[in-house]
């Protein structure tokens, strides 16, 4: 495992955690949230993770095991993996309250008003969501640096994806924090750390892949990561496409995620 190619692996997992920093900015430098391109941007990081997960990561991992186990435990092994890591994060959201959900959808626009009750509660929201986003970024590090390790063209596809749907994060975490206090400062710095998890979640892969990788933990790993990007895909990103915006806009931006996954593929084969 050569150094380079582990810190190229931390930087791509660390641009993709520093994107909810983005979506921070986009709500406290602008005057109106641009849904449209929010919803495009959805669809296309939803595109993007659900082709990359089916027809790269999943059958990557399935070879992988099984070269270690055979054909039969192997292919086993596989889909075991890939809905372990659906269960993951099913967990992970389980547990986390609706109220503070990281993908309730905010808008800029909501950035007004002076009820002390009601910036109490939106104070209290943008913490949990920031808490929140920080627990699901940290297995997002761990997808994003266990990709870019195997493949440094998956690693990229899945850090741009990433980086795409923690945009909304940014902001969802941003709104109500600068609502609540006046302070830009405190809800950029807020939403920034927020982020921070996903290089945290590639430090863990990092010790955990440099102790006990083999063809059998990396085939695990890179089924559950599968899993976890079909999840997030379908279960976060294309239902806050879909209210963001108008439904075809998501669909032209899932499609479109496909397209650009497809065809990067094709041209470095």
């Amino acid at each position: 495992m050569e150094f380079s190619n582990v810190l190229f692996a931390f930087a791509l997992t660390l641009f993709a955690g520093l994107s909810t920093g983005i979506g921070s900015a986009l709500a406290l430098l602008t005057r109106k949230t641009s849904t449209k391109f929010l919803s495009i941007a959805l669809g296309f990081s939803a595109g993007i993770m659900l082709y990359v997960s089916f027809v790269e990561i999943l059958a990557e991992s399935q070879e992988a095991l099984i070269s270690a186990f055979g054909v039969k435990s192997g292919s086993w092994a596989a889909v075991g993996g890939f809905f372990l890591g659906i269960f993951i994060i099913a967990m992970i959201d389980k547990f986390i309250p609706s109220a503070e959900n990281p993908h309730e959808v905010h808008t800029v626009e909501e950035m007004n008003g002076n009820s002390e009750a009601h910036k109490s509660s939106l104070m209290r929201m943008g913490m949990f969501t920031a808490l929140a986003i920080a627990i699901h970024n940290f297995p997002e590090g761990i997808a994003t640096f266990t990709a870019a390790l195997s493949d440094p063209g998956l690693g990229i596809a899945v850090a741009v994806a990433i980086a795409l749907h923690n945009i909304p994060e940014g902001i969802a975490v941003a709104v109500p924090v600068f609502y609540a206090t006046g302070s830009r400062k405190k809800a950029f710095k807020l939403s920034f750390l927020s982020g921070m998890s996903e290089p945290l979640g590639a430090i863990a892969g990092y010790f955990l892949l440099l102790r006990f990788f083999n063809d059998a933990m990396f085939g695990v790993i890179f089924a559950a990561v599968a899993g976890i990007m079909v999840y997030i895909s379908l279960d976060e990103l294309l239902p806050a496409a879909r209210a963001y915006g108008e439904h075809h806009l998501s669909i032209y931006g899932l499609i479109a995620g496909m397209a650009v996954m497809s065809l990067s593929i094709l041209l470095f084969l």
